[in-house]
């Protein structure tokens, strides 16, 4: 390919497989180290990198690829956008099988005969351009929520110089995510100034007590159980119930004019800000109390990532009306799967006035880790073990550190606790878990070596109409269809979190540790995909999956750029390297 021009046709050329070690020893060993950010200077320099890699990340994954305008060339990267005529490169550090590539150093444009840099700013200039070009439609808070991910990602580094992390392994890998999604415009976008988050940010090592309302009881609305939060916030008035706030909720509310109404009245009572500390979660609004093992999910009038993350009526609901359902279909899959687990959501508690306090002010319980963990178990943030850049502890390359360094025989015993429960779900269940990497909590013993899978989040988790409506049926229709997805859909969302944001991520992980064994270790994949595929009468979707048709990815630049909700992702085709005539084999 030459590079003469700015305006060079760029093909879509895939990376040639790494060739297979012939070495006995080097099979399954570590060979090399985890990536760092060695080459920056500071928290600026990181996160300015950091964000133009994952623009590039999904630009080439949604833009480009798509449009066969990527290709390999000389150690680098190269991709055109083809509307703007710019013609775009970075250097690689690895290639990736699946194209998730890692990247070292600047991105640059082609500008006459000479490659120029482009900083995270002029990267984002170019994306919004040719977004517009493609799309007719103008995004006018696209730059600036860019910018906001950035200087999140900047504070976040420089707040962590001067803190240590949680003493508690689970908490600290919750509170490691620096960077976020590697596949998302905008991974740590956050309304407000960093002193409004600060407080209350997961990266920070931030604790803190809740806001409690005292609220008479023909005003609350509730269902389910709710023990674990009256024991964390036991209320002194029987004529009364005791609903947490988080205090950054209760900052963006306490001039609400219906609030100030029933306060004024008495019927809602300010108690103030006490109780145990509590720790945020990655989530930012889900909070955790190590001692009594509470998860609190809260509302947030705040946009995190894509969404402003408050709890619709109907999710609140749909929470208690799921969590009833997956008992016994989760009974039965831990009883064939033994080591996976869901953490319940048994109840939720709200203020019953008008619609905005309704579902600003609740608060969904989720049961905790340790009724579900066994004797020497450690939890850990499955984002955290995936991490591009380490930084914590629960990172797979201290795990291996821990053990012999075997990475197959690891990712054997990952992909065992892993795949076969989430399929069994979707394919003899008609349930549609989202295990994507902040979902799911892994269980490793003492050695590192994964134990338990511990699924959680039911506000992404739906129902196939078919196998559950007569279930359905006893529902309300505002409850009922939010809790639904068409198979196709279904299944999109279910191979996108399983295999593209999770195992492959995963798997990224492993292979910068030791790049030779990639094919060995997608081969693996596809070993437990064909194990699960016979015990189910081979599901078509499956055998669709290791006949190697294209992977669902889901389609994070353009669906923040159409300002949609979450539910209305698009995906876009990924090459799959779980084909059969793929060369997985590594000689031994």
């Amino acid at each position: 390919m030459t590079t003469g021009t700015a305006t060079t046709a760029v093909t879509d050329t895939a990376p040639t497989a790494p060739t297979a070690p012939t070495a006995p020893t080097a099979v399954t060993a570590v060979t090399g180290t985890a990536p760092t950010l060695a080459a920056v200077t500071g928290p600026t320099e990181t996160a300015d990198a950091v964000t133009a890699h994952t623009l590039l990340n999904c630009l080439i994954r949604e833009v480009s690829a798509p449009e066969h305008q990527v290709t390999v060339a000389d150690g680098h990267l190269l991709l055109r956008l083809p509307r703007r005529g710019l013609l775009l490169r970075s250097r690689l550090r690895r290639i990736s099988l699946v194209a998730a590539h890692r990247f070292q150093g600047p991105v640059q444009r082609l500008d006459d005969d000479t490659w120029v840099t482009v900083d995270w700013r002029e990267l984002a200039d170019c994306i919004q351009d040719e977004l517009e070009l493609r799309t007719g439609v103008a995004n006018e808070e696209f730059l600036a929520q860019v910018a906001d991910s950035r200087e999140t990602i900047r504070t976040a580094l420089e707040e962590r110089t001067s803190r240590t992390p949680h003493p508690d392994p689970y908490v600290a890998s919750e509170q490691s995510l620096v960077f976020g999604h590697r596949f998302h415009p905008t991974p740590k976008a956050r309304t407000g100034d960093p002193e409004d988050w600060l407080a209350y940010g997961p990266e920070t090592g931030a604790r803190f007590r809740l806001r409690h309302l005292a609220v008479r009881s023909h005003l609350v609305r509730e269902e389910g159980e709710l023990h674990e939060m009256d024991a964390l916030c036991p209320a002194a008035d029987p004529g009364f119930a005791i609903l947490p706030v988080h205090p950054w909720q209760y900052r963006l509310l306490q001039d609400h004019d219906r609030l100030r109404e029933v306060m004024a009245a008495g019927e809602v009572v300010d108690t103030g800000t006490h109780g145990p500390e509590l720790v945020p979660t990655a989530s930012v609004r889900t909070l955790y109390h190590p001692d009594t093992d509470t998860f609190l999910k809260f509302s947030l009038n705040v946009r995190l990532t894509n969404c402003v993350r408050r709890h619709a009526s109907y999710e609140l609901s749909g929470a208690v009306a799921l969590n009833r359902l997956l008992q016994p279909v989760f009974a039965r899959l831990t009883g064939r799967y033994p080591g996976c687990a869901l953490l319940a959501e048994p109840g939720y508690r709200t203020l019953d006035t008008d619609g905005d306090l309704l579902e600003g002010l609740g608060v969904i319980v989720r049961s905790g880790l340790r009724h579900h963990l066994r004797p020497g178990v450690t939890p850990l943030l499955a984002a955290a073990i995936a991490d591009e850049y380490p930084s914590g502890a629960a990172h797979v390359s201290r795990l291996l550190a821990r053990g012999d360094g075997d990475v197959l025989a690891w990712w054997d015993a990952y992909l065992h606790l892993l795949l076969p429960p989430v399929l069994a779900a979707y394919f003899e269940h008609g349930v549609v878990l989202e295990p994507h990497l902040q979902n799911v909590v892994v269980g490793v013993d003492a050695d590192g070596t994964p134990a338990q899978m511990l699924f959680r989040d039911l506000e992404g988790t739906k129902l196939l109409p078919g196998p559950h409506r007569h279930t359905l049926a006893d529902l309300p229709e505002h409850v009922r269809q939010p809790l639904t997805y068409e198979p196709e859909h279904g299944w999109n969302r279910v191979a996108y979190c399983l295999l593209v944001n999770h195992t492959a991520e995963v798997l990224g992980a492993l292979a910068d540790l030791a790049p030779t064994l990639e094919p060995a270790l997608w081969g693996l994949v596809r070993d437990h995909l064909k194990a699960y595929a016979r015990t189910a009468a081979e599901p078509p979707r499956l055998r669709a999956l290791l006949s190697g048709v294209p992977l669902p990815a889901k389609a994070n630049l353009l669906l923040r750029w159409a300002r949609k909700a979450d539910r209305h992702a698009t995906y876009v085709p990924l090459t799959s390297p779980l084909g059969a005539d793929f060369p997985h084999e590594v000689i031994r």
